[in-house]
């Protein structure tokens, strides 16, 4: 698609977004929505409209137009997302701003909140008060109590094995459960994630503890600016640090074991295969939640992201064959499709003040994309037509006058998504 048809696109997703958030004028149409707890099997009539209006419709959002495919029929989950990670196009949703419990797809926002505080190589010694409060039946990587581990140990137990005793040792690091989950929630605001209300640090269930597709989306995507949030989630398999034990000669030793990802498609399974281009993101199941899924793949030099929320067909590995089939449609799809929406830069790359322009659901204004905070932006690898970065972003810095007269500001912002594992066959 040339870029000025791009151009042209987004800023329409602009007014748009505008528009509607300045048509809902009751005072009660500035909070967000409370946390459900436990949400009905049906979607809610009014939902966020953060990244266009359409977002917030129940049911299927799709603009197909000739030559592009018609979306997979035996997709089942209650929410799901398909969106363009560079462009921040959203090509297709069901449902995006249903919020609903994350199980572990959750822990994205926690490596995106805590991951920058520490190096790899920094070290920590495991105290029985850092594994307090895992709850029961929790995955586990098999930390023990008085052992040292590498920042980078604990965090390929969090991406790999998805291990909450992981996500303990390191929130005491950072002075806490209590401390992180606060931090949690500002950098979900900070990201204009609005659905999203974290509980845990793990996403173990809790009551009022949610989360949807767009939002997920959109953390996956602030995550993936970080090489160190890459190389974690698109790790295979790793050695993890064992038990100090005394061998049969009474010698001290601390061997090590082997773990492999939980994300079925980087590694395949016994009835799915290694999808084609992924690179990560994380996977989650618990009993409230069902299944949950967000991966991003690239292929010819297009990088797309999904979400999938508890698909309501049973099987084991289901949400990564639903996820499967809507990154083939997207790729087969990206540059044809008009875009539905788009995920929205972080505040700080806007400037954004707390909670502008809420809407019904806690819409939030600002669009295209922008500079995580604290991030420096990195170079890119090149894309098939020979450019780099994300491309062009918007933001509207004039008032609603400038608006309707069509001055909203065109800003060119770089926030790109470098060295994605396109090492995957």
């Amino acid at each position: 698609m040339p870029a000025p048809t791009q151009t042209t696109r987004r800023a329409l997703l602009v007014t748009s977004a505008v528009l509607s958030s300045l048509a809902l004028t009751a005072p009660a149409a500035h909070a967000a929505p409370s946390p459900s707890a436990s949400p009905s099997a049906a979607p809610p009539a009014k939902m966020s409209t953060v990244g266009g209006a359409r977002l917030g419709l129940p049911g299927t959002q799709v603009e197909l137009a000739r030559g592009v495919p018609v979306l997979p029929e035996d997709v089942t989950a209650r929410s799901w997302i398909v969106a363009d990670a560079e462009s921040g196009e959203v090509l297709a949703a069901h449902n995006a701003h249903w919020r609903l419990a994350p199980a572990s797809t959750l822990k994205m926002l926690f490596a995106d909140t805590v991951l920058p505080k520490f190096p790899g190589t920094a070290k920590h010694k495991v105290a029985p008060s850092d594994l307090a409060g895992v709850g029961a039946g929790s995955s586990m990587v098999g930390i023990k109590e008085n052992e040292t581990y590498t920042v980078h140990d604990l965090w390929l137990g969090v991406f790999l094995r998805s291990g909450n005793d992981a996500v303990h040792v390191l929130s005491a690091m950072n002075g806490g459960v209590e401390k992180t989950v606060a931090e949690m929630n500002e950098h979900a605001e900070e990201l204009q994630a609005l659905d999203t209300h974290a509980v845990s640090p793990d996403g173990y269930d809790a009551a009022g503890q949610v989360s949807s597709a767009y939002d997920l989306t959109l953390i996956a995507r602030s995550g993936l600016q970080k090489k160190d949030f890459r190389e974690y989630c698109s790790t295979v398999t790793a050695k993890f640090p064992g038990e100090t034990k005394k061998n049969k000669k009474g010698e001290t030793v601390r061997e090590s074991f082997e773990i492999q990802n939980t994300n079925r498609l980087l590694t395949g399974d016994y009835d799915i295969s290694q999808y084609q281009g992924i690179a990560g993101v994380k996977n989650g199941n618990t009993t409230e939640a069902g299944a949950t899924f967000t991966g991003v793949a690239e292929r010819d030099g297009r990088v797309l992201l999904v979400t999938v929320m508890h698909p309501e067909k049973a099987g084991h590995n289901e949400v990564y064959k639903e996820t499967a089939r809507l990154f083939d449609w997207g790729f087969q799809a990206a540059g044809k499709v008009r875009p539905v929406g788009e995920l929205v830069p972080p505040r700080s790359a806007t400037g954004a003040s707390p909670r502008p322009g809420a809407g019904a659901s806690g819409e939030a204004g600002g669009t295209g994309q922008g500079g995580a905070a604290g991030t420096e932006p990195v170079a890119s690898a090149p894309a098939a037509d020979g450019s780099d970065g994300m491309g062009v972003a918007l933001a509207v810095t004039g008032g609603l006058l400038a608006l309707l007269a069509g001055g909203a500001w065109l800003v060119n912002r770089r926030w790109p998504l470098p060295d994605l594992a396109r090492r995957r066959p």
